[in-house]
């Protein structure tokens, strides 16, 4: 099958056709994966690309404080990632839940300043394969002013026996319209969906199979690009976003912990979420009431009462995503926000995990986290360099470019598109263009504002 031959089928004949296409070639994808791994680290050292660091750390007594942990860190990020491979190719989808044992499910759907985008999350859902008698669609209009609640209204009217609408008459914030949600949902699993996204229609049956199994309390879906084709940024996103939730929730699932279930598509136990409402809705963070990173929230609520959360690769949503600099800039900022405050909690909600997971997230964690610091030094390093050897910036783009081609490995394995080029541009562009928003993130961390409301 050609690249980008599934475009033209169906959700799922796309889904059908890709796992028919990709289980025969699957042990190569997988060797050709780990044969890349080796090929990094050998071009890497062959090619002599760390030499500016190693000689930096014999030339000056300082730079050893730099050098030396970033090698170190190069290290353990290297077996890092190869523990995740294997881990990723050890993900197995969750069952999908059948048609006549699908148990009551409600939808939630917050919207703001929404616009004509909401009837058509309201009308995917609508349309979603799922028992009747069992599914309700719950919508909050969380005080817009635009046309959205005239959107929202002609929806419900289109769809009278599932539709359920409310009106604030101010804008109170995503949190509060999702506890409205979810204090009326009736359903045992509970499903909430950005305004500005759409699901395919098997996408209520694959989130509600997973919580067949009892220990399962949250369950992360699919997310993909739904404006792929407006611009370069989309398009960037569209692979980034494949790395983000098909690589790493894929790994984290293995053992039972995905971090944060996202807003787009996320689906929860009902039963869990009315004990952890009340703290969730209160909660703060030094002094300040968190109105943002809501999905992460419920995550680490939900981790912390001893239950697993897990990714459905087969439950699929489409999101917009911004498509200028600024926008992209305030949704990564916000994400970082919550990404510091959240992980802050999960330190310590990780001792509740079983050993094993427990281990591995820990681990996880560490490395991950450590890649600010000495990433940061590394490069102010690499940049004071540039000026006495320039041959250390061409370094640098080809570390960065050999990294990104690498990655684009993982991106062919899970979706045969000529986009992983665009992948190869985000690299770059994440690199020059969005180097300074986690810094800022966590000197701003406090900051209540949404950014884009």
């Amino acid at each position: 099958m050609p690249f980008d031959s599934v475009s033209s089928l169906t959700a799922p004949d796309c889904m059908h056709q890709h796992h028919m296409h990709l289980k025969p070639w699957d042990p190569l994808y997988r060797a050709v994966i780990l044969f890349g791994l080796v090929a990094v680290i050998y071009v890497s050292f062959r090619w002599q690309l760390f030499q500016p660091l190693l000689h930096a750390a014999t030339e000056h007594h300082w730079t050893r404080f730099i050098v030396h942990p970033s090698i170190l860190w190069m290290f353990m990020g290297t077996l890092m990632l190869l523990f995740r491979t294997l881990l990723w190719f050890r993900y197995r989808t969750p069952p999908v839940a059948g048609f006549a044992d699908a148990p009551p499910l409600t939808v939630i759907i917050p919207a703001y300043n929404e616009g004509p985008m909401v009837a058509k999350s309201i009308d995917s859902v609508a349309t979603a394969r799922y028992p009747y008698g069992r599914l309700e669609i719950f919508v909050v209009d969380d005080g817009s002013r635009d046309d959205t609640w005239t959107h929202i209204e002609a929806a419900a009217r289109r769809h009278p026996q599932l539709v359920t609408t409310l009106r604030f008459p101010r804008n109170r914030g995503k949190r509060a319209a999702l506890e409205a949600g979810f204090r009326h949902a009736r359903g045992d699993i509970i499903v909430t969906i950005d305004s500005d996204s759409v699901i395919e229609r098997d996408t209520l049956l694959a989130m509600a199979g997973p919580f067949h199994d009892p220990r399962v309390g949250a369950v992360a879906g699919k997310v993909t690009v739904y404006n792929r084709g407006d611009g370069l940024i989309p398009r960037m996103l569209k692979v980034r976003y494949t790395l983000s939730f098909d690589y790493l929730r894929a790994v984290q699932s293995t053992y039972g912990t995905v971090y944060c279930c996202p807003g787009a598509l996320a689906g929860y136990r009902a039963a869990v979420v009315r004990q952890v409402l009340d703290d969730w809705v209160s909660q703060t963070f030094m002094g300040v009431a968190c109105t943002y990173g809501e999905d992460r929230s419920m995550t680490n609520y939900i981790l912390a009462r001893g239950y697993d959360t897990l990714y459905q690769r087969a439950a699929v949503v489409h999101t917009v995503v911004p498509l200028t600099y600024t926008r992209l800039c305030k949704m990564f900022l916000r994400w970082d926000r919550s990404y510091v405050r959240e992980e802050l909690r999960f330190a310590r909600i990780v001792w509740k995990r079983p050993l094993g997971p427990r281990l591995i997230a820990i681990a996880d964690a560490v490395i991950t986290n450590l890649r600010y610091p000495v990433s940061w030094a590394t490069l102010a390093l690499l940049a004071m360099l540039s000026f006495w050897h320039p041959a250390t910036l061409v370094r640098l783009l080809c570390v960065i470019g050999i990294m990104a081609c690498f990655n684009m490995l993982y991106y062919l394995r899970s979706e045969r598109s000529w986009d992983f080029v665009y992948g190869i541009f985000y690299s770059y562009y994440s690199a020059f263009a969005l180097f300074w928003i986690f810094p800022y993130a966590v000197l701003t961390v406090r900051a209540k504002s949404w950014l884009t409301r």
